[in-house]
């Protein structure tokens, strides 16, 4: 009988340590007993890389940023599955070099992330950071006048940076409470946009003619700061910026001085470029700020639901098939797995 497979996985986050004998079963639900899952402690580089070397597949948490060196040492892993829509944590060009296809879940948690974007928008829009420290001065009757000055919300206009899942599913929020929708993404289809009732529209227009802007992108090396000084001057004065995605695509410092200038009216925040943030950081303090600790995707069903998806691609993978959500497509036509999936219908030269 050939041996079995290694499969590791990094050591829970402290404060979701749980029962030993029951921590794993979701990823367990997969494998039942036809991997060795092992468990590795991932406080440091070099506890990881030991625990990690001679695996043939690693699920990843937010613990070590596996870098290129550590990729590097890797001998036998095939598959590198991240629970999370987020990537960063992966040298993904160091991971193509190496043969080993990324994955992540971009599908679980669309549904709360875009309920938690409008969230943010409604209490920004509704200043309910500002109306909840008025009833704590003692100052009821100041709501009133305040908000006597807000627009309404129906027939503003919602403008979303990156139409992917969780922008299509903002979308349709957003038009049940009368938003105008408009997105801006070079790698979508305008017939995509146009069919959710969203119309395209180039970067700088969004930011001119947006009340709302909500930036969904990834973040990567054409990402990073997406949002900077020369943008936000473009934007309305009573604009609110709202980030539900990656902290780093917002230049942060540029952000809270635009703030401060009255360049913009607003943020709601789950994500920020340092987390923890530190405690000096003007962000925290603003009363037209609105922050949540990261936590747009959290529900009762978001962990195990995700974990169980990593475990399907470190499964199908071993069993030496393609997987559903590889991040380095590039890489699976140079690996000895197989392709089962049917081709796509609705793409080809022109589409």
């Amino acid at each position: 009988m050939a041996d079995k497979k290694r499969v590791v996985i990094e050591l829970p986050p402290r404060g979701e340590l749980g029962d030993p004998i029951h921590r794993h079963d979701p990823e367990l639900e997969v494998f039942g007993t036809s991997v060795d899952l092992v468990e590795i402690d991932s406080t440091t580089v070099e506890t990881f890389v030991q625990g990690a070397a001679t695996a043939d597949a690693i699920i990843a948490t937010w613990g070590v940023k596996l870098t290129r060196p550590i990729i590097e040492r890797l001998d036998r892993c095939t598959i590198i599955a991240l629970a999370s829509v987020g990537v960063d944590m992966v040298d993904i060009q160091a991971a193509t070099d190496a043969g080993i296809v990324v994955t992540n879940v971009p599908d679980v948690f669309i549904e709360e992330v875009a309920d938690h974007t409008l969230t943010l928008l409604l209490a920004s829009a509704r200043r309910l950071r500002r109306m909840e420290e008025l009833i704590a001065e003692n100052n009821w009757a100041q709501g009133w006048p305040e908000l006597s000055r807000q627009p309404r919300l129906w027939g503003q206009t919602l403008g979303l940076i990156s139409f992917g899942n969780v922008a299509r599913a903002v979308a349709r929020r957003a038009s049940a409470f009368g938003l105008h929708v408009i997105a801006y993404d070079p790698y979508v289809s305008e017939l995509k946009m146009t069919a959710e009732g969203v119309e395209p529209v180039s970067l700088r227009e969004l930011l001119r003619r947006a009340d709302f802007v909500s930036i969904h992108a990834p973040h990567n090396a054409e990402t990073h700061h997406m949002l900077s000084t020369e943008h936000f001057a473009l934007m309305k004065p009573s604009a609110v910026l709202i980030n539900c995605g990656r902290g780093s695509t917002v230049d942060e410092v540029a952000l809270i001085e635009a703030l401060r200038a009255g360049q913009i009216a607003a943020a709601g925040l789950d994500v920020l470029e340092q987390e923890p943030p530190d405690p000096s950081n003007p962000l925290l303090t603003m009363d037209n700020v609105l922050l949540t600790p990261h936590v747009a995707s959290a529900t009762s069903r978001m962990r195990p639901t995700a974990r169980r998806r990593a475990a399907q691609e470190v499964a199908l993978v071993l069993a030496g098939r393609w997987p559903m959500a590889a991040v380095n497509p590039t890489v699976l036509p140079r690996t000895p797995l197989e392709r089962w999936q049917p081709y796509s219908m609705d793409r080809g030269p022109s589409r």
